[in-house]
Order: structure tokens, then C-alpha cells, then sequence
């Protein structure tokens, strides 16, 4: 498996895991509090660095324990491995842009910080998840 390959892995599955705790967090605590009064700051910038940095921290890991304790050129990033990068990147900055406009919007109708906030979460997310799903797929099936 191809480093870039394993990086797509482990940054869909981080990725999945982190937006799970951040909505459990959540949830538990909207079962005694109305939503939009939710204290969800920690919780949502604790999930996402923690998220950026397990991705990093396994990435590295399995990098090391695959290629044989070497970082070196013995499986570096291919033409292939940049197109599908590349492919994912498009495919996943549809959702950011697509969160960060509804965010504007929200903004525009003076909507609670909440619901702002995880609509940009949810844009990061999706774009996340959508992008490392086409990466994965794009691995297993080849680019059209």
C-alpha cells in the first residue's frame, strides 16, 4: 500500500471517529440543555486538532512499521498518488465551500453562534469524509 494510501485511510477513519465523539459530546449534553445553548467550543476544537494530530502521529507510525523503519523515497508519492490526491481535494472542497456559504448565511440572519459554528464543522467534515471516501475509492478502482 502506498503511503499516500495509508494517509487516506487513516485520515477518513480519524476523521469518521472525531466527528462521532464530537456529536456523542453534544448530544449528552443537549439531553439537559436547549441546543443552540450548548457549550460546544471545547468539544468541537478538541476534536478537530485531536483529530489533525492522531492523523499525523498514525500516519507516521504506520509509515515507519511499513516501510521497514525507513521514511525514505522507497515508496514516495507517485504522478498516480497526485492525481488522486488532487481528485479527493476536489471532490471534499465542494462541501467546505458549500458549509462556509451557508455559514455566511447564517451569519446574515443573526442565527446563534451554534448553529453557525457546526454548519462550518459540518462543511469540514463532509469534505473530510466525501474527500478520503474518493481517495479510497480512486486507490481501490483506479481514476475515471
Amino acid at each position: 500500500m502506498a503511503r499516500e494510501e495509508r494517509a487516506a485511510w487513516v485520515g477518513l477513519v480519524v476523521s469518521l471517529i472525531a466527528i462521532a465523539v464530537y456529536a456523542a459530546v453534544v448530544a449528552g449534553r443537549a439531553a439537559s440543555t436547549p441546543l443552540p445553548e450548548v457549550d460546544w467550543l471545547g468539544p468541537m476544537l478538541w476534536t478537530i486538532i485531536g483529530g489533525i494530530v492522531i492523523s499525523i502521529v498514525v500516519t507516521i507510525i504506520w509509515g515507519v512499521v511499513a516501510e521497514g523503519g525507513s521514511l525514505r523515497g522507497e515508496n514516495a508519492a507517485d504522478e498516480r498518488d497526485r492525481a488522486i490526491t488532487q481528485m479527493g481535494d476536489r471532490v471534499g472542497v465542494a462541501f467546505l465551500v458549500i458549509g462556509g456559504v451557508v455559514g455566511i448565511a447564517l451569519c446574515a440572519i443573526d442565527a446563534a453562534p451554534f448553529w453557525i459554528a457546526n454548519t462550518l464543522y459540518a462543511g469540514f467534515a463532509l469534505s473530510s469524509v466525501v474527500g478520503g471516501i474518493a481517495r479510497v475509492v480512486a486507490y481501490r478502482r483506479g481514476l475515471v
